[in-house]
């Protein structure tokens, strides 16, 4: 069987996707499908031309985006061959925040080049969390999920075949011997607020601000008590925002970047200063953070690390346990 008989293909002259894209594309479900396996021959430049209409330009660009991806070869005065399939990767993320993008875009520069990432979000939401679920279920070679807080999650993640599952983030729901990669919201923050104390102490409370509609693991609530009490410093916990009413001598400890911003509003309305009046700290790391107001100091995990970790995973499915660090990263706000 010739190779124009294994695999066909016309541009659609209507679609926004380029014409090397589409091309890109319906070669790789072939290969994906095994339409075309490692070692085949793909069609000639001349007959892809003549089949499918396009330039000869359009082609070269197709074969040059799948050789640097490592999936085709070039053999001179031979041709273009598979060299192996696309890996396949499900990533399941819970929301896209500006933390998150930095451990996407570290977990797209670290994967195989011979992979493509499929990219998912669930909110919080258990049913199209599951859903989710049900659909892509073996049909990916990884599956890299970060989960959330809820009884029946367990039982949908078993589903997975488990020597192809990473859990990021949220170590929750993990069964001994299940790779993951994860942070860890409690002790961690207590030890990050004791590297802090030489700024902590000469504020009379730590008001956590954590509203209704956070999730953010309540247990970092807990270790901040509990840290308070060690030290013997009073402590608060405001569930509504709306009730805000910053006072001079408290240090607020704040999950949600709204919440930043209305802290920051009201201050500016009060002539409040940082660090003279009052204490801000954030939960997870930005870009932007380092430049608000002189500098937030947060609490936060490596996201970057985060992606690069979980992206080494999905290039042999092999086994981690990693806990990624969180630090106290000091700036004007504390």
């Amino acid at each position: 069987m010739n190779q124009m008989q294994k695999f066909s293909f016309k541009p659609n002259l209507n679609s926004s996707v380029s014409k090397v894209q589409q091309l890109v594309d319906a070669l790789l479900r072939s290969i994906n499908f095994k339409m075309l396996r490692e070692g085949d021959p793909l069609p000639s430049v001349n007959d892809l031309m003549k089949e499918s209409g396009l330039s000869r330009d359009t082609v070269f660009k197709c074969y040059s985006e799948l050789k640097r991806r490592g999936i085709v070869e070039a053999i001179p005065n031979k041709g273009y061959f598979v060299t192996r399939s696309q890996k396949k990767v499900f990533l399941f993320l819970d929301t896209f925040k500006a933390y998150k993008e930095v451990l996407y875009n570290s977990f797209k520069q670290n994967m195989p080049k011979n992979s493509l990432v499929d990219i998912n979000f669930h909110h919080y939401n258990f049913e199209l969390f599951k859903s989710i679920i049900h659909s892509s279920n073996g049909k990916f070679n990884s599956y890299v999920i970060m989960n959330f807080n809820h009884p029946e999650i367990p039982e949908i993640i078993q589903e997975i075949d488990p020597d192809k599952l990473l859990l990021i983030d949220w170590a929750i729901h993990s069964q001994p011997g299940q790779a993951r990669v994860y942070q860890d919201f409690g002790l961690s923050v207590y030890n990050c607020l004791a590297s802090g104390w030489h700024l902590i102490r000469k504020y009379d409370e730590v008001v956590c601000v954590y509203p209704e509609y956070t999730f953010h693991p309540f247990e970092t609530v807990e270790f901040v008590n509990k840290f308070c009490l060690d030290n013997h410093l009073k402590f608060s916990i405001m569930y509504n925002i709306e009730e805000l009413d910053i006072k001079v001598g408290k240090v607020y400890f704040v999950f949600e970047d709204i919440d930043l911003a209305t802290i920051l509003e009201q201050a500016n309305r009060k002539k409040f200063k940082l660090r003279e009046d009052f204490g801000l700290l954030s939960y997870n790391d930005t870009p932007m953070k380092q430049f608000i107001a002189d500098g937030i100091t947060v609490i936060s995990t490596d996201f970057k690390l985060m992606g690069k970790r979980s992206a080494e995973f999905t290039e042999r499915n092999e086994k981690i346990d990693f806990p990624v660090p969180t630090e106290l990263i000091i700036r004007e706000s504390l």
